[in-house]
This record gives structure tokens, C-alpha cells and sequence, in this order.
């Protein structure tokens, strides 16, 4: 059944306006090319959708479910009529998004919050990886953007520099290496180490200790649960464990060389794919909240 959302709404104006008169006023259109047009769309139903026996015109038992339905598909319509001019103004239909799951998620989540309140009509997904995983799922699935922790730079992807992240290496103050004065490598060795699982499988972490016994983590939510637990030890970003380092449920390594390190995160997307309008904003968004900390 092909049902002229045209013939729809001739019936929605002639019930609006009480008439088919001021309907025709309402539509700019002859009285007699709206009686036309609901009377097709009876004939295509089946159906006597208007009650002409009266005074003012009104609707059928059946005029009324149908008006009821299809003023949702006119209503539908005109969405799809504002989406269409949205994409018009260089809107993209569909934006994917790759995160290292170390970074701080908050100004991702900031970012897409203003994105999505200043009415941007694209499809906006966010997929979180580790490690290679990022730049693996990135080329693997077509992405547009990614924040990264280590990639492979490359004559085809631009890149600029975010806000400089640390971590710090952890465990839990009732654990053996927190009670001692200086760690060695040795020492590390001899205890089980957390990390989180390189979702690319290609296992080149080159922040792993080399312990007999690794516990891989599907997160860095779940790997500090087990650090809090005393189940082992391992690096963590600092903004993940400030309040459990400063609330004493988790200590800091002495570890001899060195229980901090730094690393620069990367914006990066296609240097042959430019960024339509919502990849635009969206990597303004990130930069700012990045580098503001929120």
C-alpha cells in the first residue's frame, strides 16, 4: 500500500481548520483538490475516515485511528525533512569515534554532551580499545577519530598533541612491595602484575614488569578493584587513583627506577578523509576539555 503523505495531511488541515474550506486556505490549494485528495486516501483504505453529515465535519471511529497513526508519520517526516537539511549544511550521517581506555572518558562524555545539546543530527559512536587495539580498531573499522596513547604515526594521519597524562605504579598498602623501602625489577618480578589486556592481542605493553604470574584486566576499572584487593601490583593513571593514593587504600612503588612516567595522548584521524562538521566540533570539544581538565 502506498499511502500520499499528502492525502494524510489534507485530513489532518480539514480536521485542524473544521472544514474543508479553510483547510484548502490553511494548504494554499483549491477546495476541491482537497476533497479529492481524502477521498483517494479512503478509496486506498478502504475506509470512511470523515463523517460529512453534519454541521462541521468530523471524523469516523476509524478516521480517528487513522488520523492518530498517520499524524505520526507526518510528524516523522517532517524530522526527516530537518535531518535532511541538517546534512545539507555538511552534517555527516555517521561518526565513530576510537578511545584508549586509560585517558579520562569524562571529557569525551563532556564533549559528545555539547555536541548532542547544540542539536548536531549525526550519529555519533564511541568505542573504548587498549593500547594497539586503538589504532588496530581505528584503521579495521574506518573510523574518523581516535585518542590514543601509542600508534604508529604515518604520512596519511594527522595528529596533535592533548593534555599530558601520568600514571603510577600501585598496589595496595597491605601488600608486600609496599612495606618495602626500594623495589627492584627483581623484586616486582617475584609478585603478580595487573595490566590490561592489548585488545589487538599483539601483547606489546613496553611498560610490562616480565612477572612469571600477569593477571590481564579487561579495564582499568576492574584492575584497580584488584589492586584495592591486594591481588597485585600495577601501573594505573593518576586521575583513576588520586583519591584511593590519598585516602591510603592504595600506596605508591618505591620502585628504584622510577614509579611514575608521563605520555602525551594524540587526537589523530585521516589526512585523505577530512572531517565533516560534526568531526570538526566534535575534535574542538576535545581538545578544549582535554586541555582544561574536565
Amino acid at each position: 500500500m502506498n499511502i500520499d503523505l499528502q492525502f494524510l495531511l489534507a485530513l489532518d488541515a480539514v480536521v485542524r481548520e473544521g472544514g474543508v474550506a479553510r483547510a484548502a486556505v490553511r494548504l494554499h490549494k483549491a477546495q476541491s483538490a482537497v476533497s479529492y485528495q481524502i477521498k483517494q486516501l479512503e478509496q486506498q483504505l478502504g475506509l470512511t475516515l470523515l463523517d460529512r453529515d453534519g454541521y462541521r465535519v468530523k471524523l469516523t471511529p476509524a478516521g480517528e485511528v487513522i488520523l492518530s497513526e498517520g499524524r505520526k508519520l507526518l510528524m516523522q517526516a517532517q524530522q526527516l525533512e530537518a535531518l535532511a537539511r541538517q546534512f545539507h549544511e555538511q552534517w555527516e550521517a555517521r561518526l565513530l569515534l576510537i578511545v584508549d581506555g586509560i585517558l579520562p572518558l569524562h571529557a569525551v562524555l563532556r564533549a559528545l554532551k555539547e555536541l548532542a545539546d547544540e542539536g548536531a543530527p549525526t550519529r555519533v559512536q564511541v568505542k573504548v580499545e587498549f593500547l594497539r587495539g586503538v589504532q588496530h580498531r581505528f584503521e579495521t573499522d574506518h573510523a574518523d577519530l581516535m585518542i590514543v596513547k601509542d600508534f604508529t604515526p604515518g604520512a596519511h594521519l594527522h595528529q596533535e598533541a592533548l593534555t599530558e597524562i601520568e600514571c603510577i605504579l600501585c598496589v595496595a598498602p597491605g601488600h608486600v612491595l609496599a612495606d618495602m623501602p626500594q623495589v627492584s625489577l627483581t623484586n616486582l618480578q617475584e609478585h603478580t602484575e595487573l595490566t590490561v589486556q592489548d585488545s589487538s592481542l599483539s601483547g606489546n605493553d613496553v611498560h610490562i614488569f616480565g612477572s612469571e604470574r600477569v593477571f590481564f584486566l579487561d579495564g582499568f576499572f576492574a584492575k584497580k578493584e584488584a589492586l584495592i584487593m591486594g591481588l597485585g601490583y600495577g601501573w594505573m593513571p593518576a586521575f583513576l587513583v588520586s583519591q584511593e593514593l590519598a585516602s591510603g587504600a592504595l600506596v605508591e612503588i618505591n620502585y628504584a627506577e622510577g614509579s611514575r612516567y608521563r605520555f602525551t595522548p594524540a587526537l589523530v584521524h585521516q589526512r585523505d578523509q577530512p572531517l565533516g562538521r560534526a568531526g570538526r566540533r566534535l575534535a574542538e570539544l576535545l581538545r578544549q576539555y582535554a586541555r582544561d581538565g574536565v
